[in-house]
């Protein structure tokens, strides 16, 4: 059996460029015996083990100097049942390349948020969600999980077998091991009416509970300095309904060329010069117009994002979002900050996952965001975080956030059970970092 490895001297860094390490030794296993194999190397040589992903976490969840885990060639066959609509997958597999074999045997997922390069086992660690006041996040559609112990065991978990760590593991932040295989709950494939544009940001908040509930899937992004909000209003139709894509000339402008390319610019220009924001951002939603299409569910929930930025997301009780809302407009007043990116808002079920920031309550979502490179986020991020954590505010835990496991204990009714399963699981802490040592204590 031979592992490829990296040199001492390769480095790792995450997507946004805010986050790097140089790990001693990099794994690329190609089966679960060459995990087995790469977990027990590690813990004989006293070093500790994370996983890397797609690398589109914001926090320091993957840093270490011990041994990084890299699952891109981890292969092994999608078994799909199109009777139970089981689909057992490979970790570390892209979602854009689940989402185009789920279409092919006429299956979806429910539910997805809106990047497209995220491994499936990245995405499930961190608590990826989507939308949908009647949907939980991504998590919530996991059925089983095979993880590689700190004891080199492979191990298999749902809600029947070993309930308590695949109860937890499911958002693990990749404290219980290494995920190897993930079995989900899909559903018939389906496909997306879309409804984008613009409205009064006061005619939104006015009608929040309506649009979530008239809406399969909603959110709208608030431009800063601006009283307008681009609204997504998506709904679904049967998999064989007729569908309406863009023009192709049309969604190359809108995605490409105003979304991407125009948005970088915008967002470089309001760096160099601050005070042109917000005109800048007035500008941008005139920009960007409406647009109405239908196509398979996927292409609409994901969008391409070539515009780097960093990020810090919260979750509030529902009933809080305007609060929520009205607080971050204040901190950027309040600061006389000036923000280019949007605030993202949206919705999702409650559930019963410990650490999900769902857990227990039906919950609203606000993203926040800076250009990458922009002096001053710090301030923004912690003033937003000061005002949503006293709302019972809870970080997404791949996006930046200052939070410890001390003020976060309060915050999740389940944190003991999570606790107990990874004493379980991984009483030495092998699989840890300083990121995992500060919010889940040591």
């Amino acid at each position: 059996m031979t592992v490829r490895r990296a040199r001492r001297d390769a480095g790792w860094r995450n997507w946004a460029g805010n986050q790097r390490c140089t790990p001693a030794v990099v794994e690329r296993p190609r089966d679960v015996e060459e995990v087995t194999a790469a977990v027990k190397r590690a813990a004989d040589a006293g070093r500790t083990v994370r996983v890397a992903g797609s690398g589109h976490s914001f926090t320091a969840a993957v840093l270490t100097e011990g041994t990084l885990v890299d699952l891109g060639q981890l292969t092994r066959p999608v078994d799909v049942d199109p009777a139970t609509g089981l689909v057992t997958v490979p970790a570390g597999m892209r979602l854009h390349a689940l989402n185009a074999v789920l279409w092919r045997a006429g299956l979806a997922m429910s539910n997805l948020g809106d990047i497209y390069v995220q491994t499936v086992a990245g995405a499930l660690a961190t608590g990826t969600h989507g939308t949908g006041q009647r949907l939980g996040g991504l998590a919530t559609q996991v059925r089983g999980l095979e993880i590689v112990t700190a004891d080199g065991a492979v191990v298999t978990c749902s809600a029947d077998e070993r309930p308590a760590l695949f109860s937890a593991a499911r958002v693990g932040l990749g404290a219980f091991g290494v995920v190897t295989a993930v079995t989900l709950q899909c559903e018939r494939a389906f496909v997306l009416h879309a409804r984008e544009g613009a409205m009064p940001l006061a005619e939104v908040m006015a009608d929040f509970d309506g649009l979530a509930e008239r809406n399969d899937h909603f959110e709208f992004f608030w431009f800063p300095h601006t009283a307008t909000a681009m609204v997504k209003q998506n709904n679904r139709l049967p998999a064989d309904a007729p569908t309406t894509p863009q023009n192709p000339v049309a969604a190359f402008v809108e995605d490409e060329l105003l979304g991407n390319a125009a948005f970088g610019v915008v967002c470089q220009l309001g760096r160099r010069m601050p005070s042109l924001i917000p005109r800048l951002n007035e500008r941008s939603v005139r920009l960007m117009g409406s647009r109405t299409y239908t196509a398979p569910s996927h292409e609409v929930f994901t969008s391409p994002r070539r515009v780097r930025f960093v990020e810090m997301e919260y979750s509030v009780p529902r009933a809080a979002v305007h609060d929520a809302l009205d607080a971050v407009r204040s901190v950027i007043e309040r600061n006389g900050l000036l923000v280019s990116f949007p605030v993202e808002v949206r919705v999702t079920r409650g559930d019963d996952i410990p650490l999900s920031t769902a857990s227990g309550r039906d919950s609203a979502y606000l993203a926040v965001h800076m250009y990458r490179g922009t002096p001053g986020y710090e301030r923004f991020f912690r003033g937003v975080e000061r005002e949503l954590a006293a709302m019972d505010g809870r970080p997404h835990w791949g996006k930046l956030h200052y939070r410890s496991a001390e003020d976060l204990r309060p915050a999740y009714p389940r944190w003991d059970e999570f606790q107990a399963a990874r004493d379980e699981a991984d009483p030495g802490r092998l699989f840890t970092n300083e990121y995992l040592r500060r919010v889940l204590g040591p």
